[in-house]
């Protein structure tokens, strides 16, 4: 039965909707302001422009907070099958596209985007100067069913079926620190050692704290007395002598400023995907980054 939508009922402004989402997703104004790419009184406005448009509060404003009301919360579950919608319209669309020319968005941890992706992009813009590129340097993942990147470079295989992915090979990790802090701390001879180590990690150690465990380093939570969540502040305070870190071996083997630790102990590996969704892949433009992407890792890898 086909119902015939009444258009000129449909009282507001979709792209206000569209900000109040965002802004409820994000947890704040400034942070969803960022995500838009709008200043922070253009969301204000939009998301209060929502409210008058249908009638209702959304947020209660606590403090510099702000807390969905309860028509907000029941709101947001039906905004949420539209922002989903969007994101499959927005990738069908971009799948239909023949043309070279315009954005490919890459995403990929801090490392990778720092040390593996300039002289490819580089390359491709050379071949393609109507080609533009937006690098994600982010340690967390990109989600690329929300058009958050068009391709990602990860340490595993994602198990979504709308995604698909190509191994480039295996990655290999050790433990690295400065000559200076070796002398002055000690050199670590067995992996019992590190527990009297000052260790250098992520600032949500417990993931890092459980890899390193399950290959043999009997690390604890209270080694780690430098946290952050960049990986490249990390290396910086290793290569100052502030303690020991976890590097790939393309970027620590390369560094004359540290030395490994334990090499004999601490080869960890890992494996690298490129991931896209399944309908860019068919497209020229993301098919020929994909390709050249996969040829050029490999060959750095």
């Amino acid at each position: 039965m086909h119902i015939c939508m009444e258009w000129k009922n449909i009282g507001f402004d979709w792209n206000h909707a569209r900000a109040f989402y965002v802004t409820a997703e994000q947890g704040s104004l400034s942070a969803a302001s960022r995500a838009l790419g709008l200043t922070q009184p253009t969301l204000g406005r939009q998301v209060t422009a929502l409210e008058e448009e249908l009638g209702v509060t959304l947020f209660a404003r606590i403090g510099n907070k702000l807390q969905l009301t309860p028509a907000g919360q029941e709101l947001l579950g039906h905004l949420k099958q539209m922002a989903e919608a969007a994101a499959r319209f927005s990738i069908s669309a971009a799948g239909t596209t023949e043309t070279l020319d315009g954005k490919v968005t890459i995403s990929a941890s801090e490392v990778y985007a720092f040390h593996l992706l300039p002289p490819i992009i580089k390359s491709l813009r050379e071949s393609y100067p109507n080609m533009e590129f937006e690098i994600i340097a982010s340690n967390a993942l990109s989600d690329i069913r929300k058009r958050e990147a068009d391709i990602a470079i990860r340490n595993a295989r994602p198990s979504d079926p709308e995604l698909i992915a190509r191994n480039i090979g295996e990655d290999e990790a050790y433990l690295y620190a400065s000559p200076a802090y070796l002398q002055r701390a000690g050199t670590p001879q067995t992996p019992e050692d590190l527990q009297q180590a000052t260790m250098i990690g992520f600032d949500n150690v417990e993931i890092l704290l459980k890899g390193l465990n399950d290959f043999g380093l009997p690390v604890t939570r209270e080694s780690f007395k430098v946290l952050s969540a960049s990986h490249l502040i990390q290396w910086q305070m290793i290569k100052n002598g502030a303690g020991i870190g976890v590097m790939t071996k393309l970027l620590g083997d390369s560094e004359p400023q540290v030395t490994r630790v334990l090499e004999e102990f601490t080869s960890i590996r890992y494996p690298i995907w490129l991931v896209t969704h399944r309908d860019l892949k068919t497209t020229r433009r993301y098919r020929l980054v994909f390709d050249h992407l996969v040829k050029s890792l490999k060959a750095l890898i």
